[in-house]
């Protein structure tokens, strides 16, 4: 038990204490908005809004509510994981769990702060148990993603685990083949391929612990910083 919670503090405590050697560079600029043609805050409104009604799969008799996502509707970064939690079901908002906390403490270790990027799922609402999302449920649910991100237009999405990439990337890998790289994600026939990256899930990190995890997914995280243009935070 001890070197259980010893383990989760170390883990935490990595992506804690980072700084930005150029934090006020105008072309670095973490939280710039890419242009965009048009404000898709009332369409992501709207969206949330039927998501929340959504009765296409059994879900909806087994959740308490549906976990649209949240976020910056111009953020250039979006985190999709598999499915709510526990705790996600009971607020209504995605990873504020324990997994989220350590999503959390990646994203200020980048230098950005929650609200600067998007955070969703595949699927919008708990499977029972916490089961694996079933393929009807994502071929049910998926639509929605995918209206999420057209309307966002994110440059990079970082894929949080093996379900959120293979959906994503229609490959059958699994999550220590597909990280470490980028590949592409285009939401429709003629759309602008976006820069997808897996890496492990803050949940898997948690029962998962060890220091070359927890690496990697920082190194994962560098790369998506470098695309970006954005300033590599140091210790």
């Amino acid at each position: 038990m001890h070197e259980a919670l010893r383990q989760h503090l170390e883990l935490e405590s990595f992506f804690t204490g980072f700084s930005l050697k150029s934090p006020k560079s105008p072309a670095l600029n973490p939280q710039a908005p890419a242009p965009q043609n048009q404000d898709p805050t009332q369409d992501l409104v709207a969206l949330a809004t039927q998501i929340t009604q959504c009765q296409e799969c059994t879900l909806c008799s087994t959740r308490r509510h549906a976990v649209p996502g949240e976020g910056n509707p111009h953020a250039r970064l979006m985190f999709v994981g598999e499915a709510p939690g526990a705790t996600e079901d009971r607020q209504g908002r995605p990873f504020v769990g324990n997994a989220g906390q350590l999503l959390d403490k990646i994203i200020q270790a980048c230098g950005l702060r929650r609200e600067d990027v998007y955070i969703t799922n595949i699927l919008k609402c708990r499977p029972p148990g916490n089961r694996d999302p079933l393929p009807e449920e994502i071929t049910q649910c998926i639509p929605y993603l995918k209206m999420q991100i057209a309307l966002i237009a994110p440059e990079v999405i970082v894929a949080l685990g093996a379900h959120a990439a293979r959906t994503l990337l229609d490959k059958p890998d699994g999550i220590g083949a597909l990280r470490g790289r980028f590949w592409s994600f285009t939401v429709s026939p003629g759309a602008t391929p976006i820069k997808v990256m897996p890496t492990y899930h803050p949940a898997y990190l948690l029962h998962n612990y060890s220091t070359d995890n927890r690496k990697r997914v920082w190194e994962d995280m560098k790369k998506v910083m470098s695309h970006l243009g954005m300033p590599i935070p140091q210790r």
